[in-house]
């Protein structure tokens, strides 16, 4: 059985959903997500970043810069209720050749905690790489002693594959780094499950949840 490659590397392009839109990241973000980047438990969200919290909208406004240069592709979360950038996230490990993409770089800001932002932001990438670019393999990699992260894979229906031993260096510490996939032949029913739970029904006055993202993880 031949397998097709993917249609190419994603776009800068704007991806839009009921409560988020995925914009490509630019200059015009960076004091929103600066206001997103200080605060309680704010330094708690970067310690597994491998960039520190921005001081100032001037470093924000170089992040965006430097991530800009680099070979991956930021986006910035924009909340629709306010129309303000609440967060970011990248495509990485980009490999058309292959159908195997990344999602990377995420700093999901307070507002987006536990939050269907949250949940959206990812929907809209993995439905891109697989309905729309054709991936096979859609990624999700973090710190092994990350564990919300890894909790945060395992809700969204990312399997567990592994651990890559002293896979970094970050901040002076030793990384192993735990991967976690969705392959295209899972996509179908997660798909049909995220669709279901962010019907806007699904959810109270309050924005809370009524029922939960039922996935295997």
């Amino acid at each position: 059985m031949t397998v097709q490659p993917a249609k190419g590397a994603p776009e800068r392009v704007v991806l839009d959903g009921r409560y988020a839109r995925l914009e490509p990241l630019e200059r015009r973000h960076a004091a929103d997500l600066f206001a997103q980047s200080y605060g309680e438990g704010v330094p708690e969200r970067y310690r597994w970043l491998f960039e520190y919290a921005p001081d100032s909208v001037a470093a924000a406004e170089d992040f965006v810069e430097r991530a800009n240069a680099s070979g991956d592709r930021y986006v910035a979360v924009v909340d629709k209720s306010s129309g303000r950038a609440v967060g970011r996230q990248a495509w990485m490990r980009i490999f058309p050749e292959h159908a195997s993409i990344e999602i990377g770089g995420i700093y999901w800001g307070p507002v987006m905690a536990r939050s269907r932002l949250a949940t959206e932001a990812l929907f809209l990438f993995a439905r891109h790489a697989f309905d729309e670019l054709g991936y096979r393999r859609f990624e999700w990699k973090c710190n092994n002693r990350n564990e919300p992260s890894k909790k945060a894979a395992a809700r969204f229906g990312f399997q567990y594959e592994g651990l890559f031993r002293q896979d970094r260096i970050v901040k002076g510490e030793s990384r192993d780094t735990a991967w976690f996939s969705i392959l295209e032949s899972e996509w179908p029913s997660l798909r049909a499950e995220f669709e279901r739970w962010l019907q806007p029904e699904n959810f109270g006055d309050d924005g809370m949840e009524r029922t939960k993202l039922r996935v295997r993880g």
